[in-house]
């Protein structure tokens, strides 16, 4: 169905809606696109922000309510639940919200799974049957792209600009977001639109969402895809200066007070080594990894692991074989004869890379053998 009868003010129906075409405004866009990404992550104090930036920008009562509605199938009941109560508050408090155009009555003979399948195959770009779950199948076909994409408050090519938003905002749905990207082209969004979502999530802070936006783009256009943070904390730089001491890539960002935050690739782990002068601690923030003293077991490190490396003591610690990992670290407990004062060193090689690397002057590591791949591979 490209076109469908609309629903006017008076509850009559006007002239057939083009489904294929956005019909935001541009500022519209770009508030929706925020509603969307907050809802997905579950903030509801940004979302109250955003939904009010909505009806500064004209966005209808039932136009937001119809795109969180839509999205408890991509993110969830209480996230979708949640944000709707977020909605109802922001309505209360304000004198000036337009209710909207509700949606138009469909046909007795209305056949969602007949609808939702060609409109699932629009989207995909050819027909798509979930064989391994045909519960899920039937779920996607018939309620979701009948029943819901029916609902003409929004087009087609509206609620893949919500999908897409909302899925920016979620950690390891990668494939997922690429689909919908590619799903919001074939629905008529496009590529300054699908751009815009990326600038209007950094314009809001949300620079990791407006990151897994742009590589998703940039997969799909087949362009080489940028490397982008795993999670909310920052990727930094490469961490070349410390390259060959890395089976893999690293990337390295100072923060406040000494503190840096690693990231690992899938993969990636850090040779043998030992810290002199001062213990190092490890915080796993994100994704998964492992840490091994030599002569016992790898330690498995999820988000909230906090490890404390004692002076001395062999080992190394890097992410998993399938999952990014990130670790946030310090020096800690230094020798009371050593200096506590932190010092930013700048070799050429760090110059050259457009870091610093902070530490205490007193804590030195001395670089042993890499992690062998039999090694490594034993740990699942």
């Amino acid at each position: 169905m490209l076109a469908v009868l609309s629903a006017c003010g008076n509850g009559e129906q006007s002239e057939y809606k083009d489904m294929n075409t956005l019909t935001f405004t541009e500022q519209q866009a770009a508030a929706i696109t925020v509603i969307a990404c907050n809802e997905a992550k579950g903030d509801q104090s940004s979302l109250t922000n955003a939904i009010n930036e909505g009806f500064d920008a004209n966005l209808t009562a039932n136009q937001i309510k119809e795109a969180l509605s839509q999205l408890y199938a991509y993110t969830g009941f209480p996230r979708s639940l949640n944000a709707l109560g977020t909605l109802q508050k922001v309505m209360e408090q304000r004198q000036d919200v337009t209710t909207g155009a509700e949606s138009s009555p469909m046909p007795s003979d209305y056949d969602a799974l007949k609808q939702g399948t060609e409109v699932q195959t629009k989207l995909s770009g050819q027909p798509f049957n979930y064989e391994f779950c045909p519960a899920e199948n039937y779920y996607l076909k018939a309620h979701l792209f009948g029943d819901i994409f029916a609902r003409d408050i929004l087009t087609h090519a509206d609620r893949e600009l919500v999908t897409v938003s909302a899925l920016s905002g979620l950690e390891n749905v990668m494939p997922q977001l690429i689909a919908h990207i590619k799903g919001a082209k074939n629905m008529g969004v496009t590529e300054a639109q699908l751009q815009g979502i990326a600038t209007s999530l950094r314009n809001h802070g949300l620079e990791a969402e407006a990151q897994r936006c742009e590589a998703a783009i940039a997969s799909v256009n087949g362009n080489k895809t940028p490397v982008f943070s795993p999670s909310a904390w920052p990727l930094g730089n490469p961490n070349t200066a410390y390259a060959q001491y890395f089976i893999g890539n690293s990337y390295l960002a100072v923060l406040d007070n000494g503190l840096c935050n690693v990231t690992f690739e899938p993969g990636c782990r850090n040779n043998w080594h030992v810290h002199h002068g001062a213990v190092q601690m490890l915080i796993c923030v994100s994704g998964r990894g492992w840490y091994q003293e030599w002569g016992k077991e790898a330690v498995e490190l999820r988000p909230g692991v906090t490890i404390a490396v004692p002076e001395g003591v062999k080992h190394w610690h890097g992410a998993a074989k399938d999952s990014w990992m990130q670790h946030l670290t310090y020096h800690a407990d230094l020798k009371p004869d050593n200096s506590n004062e932190l010092v930013e060193q700048r070799g050429q090689n760090h110059a050259d890379n457009g870091f610093a690397e902070s530490r205490h002057k007193s804590s030195e590591t001395q670089w042993l053998e890499a992690v062998s791949d039999e090694e490594y591979n034993k740990l699942k």
